[in-house]
């Protein structure tokens, strides 16, 4: 299962989000019901989000950031202008191309008739 094989970082990148949730919801002073039924989910699941449970749906804790005012943090997430592995690998493909070589002077002042002659 993906849950069991998740990367370290990935968990503690969960458990960050999960701790970040439950701050914003209290420093709003709101109780975990009116969180909860805002959001959409029981209250137990609200418990595994703040937990920063991977198991519990990702919409869950989209609309969590949307009521916290941060949606627009999830488009972000993944943008292809951000995702620094792919550009990294771009740059090392275009490194590894063969370049064409620039011609000579001697090439570029020879005149069209004179091309194909050594």
């Amino acid at each position: 299962m993906a849950l069991e094989s998740m990367p370290p970082a990935a968990q503690a990148g969960m458990r960050q989000l999960g701790a970040d949730l439950a701050v914003a919801r209290k420093r709003r002073r709101e109780s975990l019901r009116a969180w909860a039924q805002r959001i959409g989910v029981s209250e137990p699941t609200l418990v595994r989000m703040e937990r920063g449970d991977p198991s519990v749906s990702m919409g869950a804790y989209v609309t969590a950031l949307w009521l916290m005012g941060r949606v627009q943090a999830v488009a972000e997430l993944a943008a292809p202008a951000l995702d620094l592995g792919a550009l990294e690998s771009a740059v090392r493909a275009a490194q590894t191309r063969s370049v064409r070589k620039p011609p000579s002077i001697e090439e570029r002042l020879r005149t069209p008739s004179q091309a194909g002659k050594p």
